[in-house]
């Protein structure tokens, strides 16, 4: 599995534990929770919101910073459903064959702001983007009702297997 970590308008230093570690562990947890067999590459992107509301404003049309943006690269009959993945030739990367499932964008500033807004901590709160993302790079959306909550228990389900629960200290 290769994570590249990239922080663009955003400090290496913004976190007070190893982001890096979160976001490995979250992702690990994301991909055994969804039976995913094959070695992923996942981009993540750790930008501020001016930045992040540059990129929802021309990808998405929503004029405002937003606290995640997903970017898949590959398309699922169901979600998770990576049956038919190897016949998505340009899911893979061409000089290792990890699956690349997309890329996720992050805005630091909003993973403090809602740490503190939902009474939880920073580490949680970033675990819980990452977690979401990667459902959205697997096929998972939350358009409707069902979705929702379809959504809201496996990234509760994918934190408790790392041990980020709401509840949990920093």
């Amino acid at each position: 599995m290769t994570v590249d970590i990239s922080y663009e308008r955003a400090d290496e230093s913004a976190f007070p534990f190893d982001a890096r570690e979160v976001i490995e562990k979250t992702i690990v947890s994301a991909l055994d929770y969804e039976n995913c067999e094959y070695d992923v590459y996942i981009e993540v992107v750790l930008t501020d919101d001016e930045d992040i509301h540059e990129v929802n404003k021309e990808t998405r049309g929503m004029d405002k910073a937003t606290d995640v943006l997903s970017f898949p690269n590959c398309f699922f009959d169901a979600p998770a459903d990576f049956s038919n993945i190897e016949e998505q030739g340009d899911c893979f990367h061409p000089d290792t064959g990890e699956l690349m499932l997309g890329d996720i964008m992050i805005s630091v500033e909003h993973v403090f702001a809602q740490a503190k807004e939902y009474g939880h901590s920073v580490r949680r709160e970033l675990a819980f983007l990452v977690a979401h993302s990667m459902l959205h790079l697997m096929g998972y959306d939350h358009m409707e009702e069902e979705e929702r909550r379809v959504m809201e228990e496996r990234q509760e389900a994918i934190l408790e297997r790392i041990g980020i629960t709401r509840d949990s200290a920093d």
